[in-house]
């Protein structure tokens, strides 16, 4: 499995439809200051989903959207694709070729797509968890990170390892569960509470509707009692 095509069109420094094309499984971006080499890398990380703005080096998720410049004017999308080829047996689906696109409008409303069909980020991070390709998995190496990773910590170096091991997507599918178990506790419990004040109330209608028997039982008796002694 490897990365190759990236597409960019309207993302940054890239006003027009863009396309880098690869035919190895390593691939270094290399070139002079202010070519767009970080461009390219926060195109690949943006695509997979990255929510940092800080970290796509904006103050908003719209900058990522080309402003315009003296020979070209602004747009209102970006998109970026990534096409991965030889994915058969390396992702959960069923195909040979894997399209990742993300759109975003100016409003900064984004939309992701897995082979052209729309879905969630959720189903993009799903897809290739464990396999190394995320924005903060090891797929990208980004200049200074090697050094950052042996100076890392126990903890973050540790995140790495059990992405690399195949460990992540089972972590991630634990903590899900116990979500899902902690909110069907809540809700036991609040069950519990409103049978617990039905019960308050059953127990209140019923001395009511006891009240309410006699009552029509004395006013009965009442009534014979009369026609009795008329």
């Amino acid at each position: 499995m490897r990365l190759e095509k990236i597409v960019l069109d309207g993302f940054k420094s890239f006003a027009d439809k863009t396309e880098f094309t690869f035919d190895s499984p390593v691939i270094a971006i290399v070139g002079p200051n202010g070519c767009g080499k970080s461009n390219v890398v926060d195109a690949v990380k943006w695509v997979l989903g990255e929510q940092s703005v800080k970290s796509l080096r904006g103050s908003q998720m719209s900058d990522v959207i080309f402003r315009g410049s003296s020979s070209k004017k602004a747009v209102g999308t970006a998109e970026v694709s990534l096409f991965i080829c030889g994915t058969t047996g390396q992702l959960p689906i069923e195909a040979d070729e894997v399209r990742i696109s993300r759109r975003i409008y100016k409003s900064g409303e984004s939309e992701y797509r897995i082979n052209n069909k729309i879905c969630r980020l959720k189903d993009v991070r799903e897809l290739f968890m464990d396999t190394g390709i995320g924005t903060r998995a090891y797929s990208i190496i980004e200049q200074g990170q090697v050094e950052q990773l042996i100076t890392a910590s126990k903890a973050d170096r540790r995140i790495i390892f059990e992405e690399a091991a195949g460990v992540s997507k089972y972590k991630a599918h634990k903590k899900e569960a116990l979500r899902k178990l902690e909110r069907t506790e809540q809700n036991l419990l609040r069950l519990a509470d409103i049978l617990g004040e039905v019960q308050r109330q059953l127990r209140s209608v019923k001395l009511q509707a006891g009240k309410a028997r006699n009552y029509l039982r004395y006013s009965q008796r009442l009534k014979e009692l009369r026609v009795n002694y008329s």
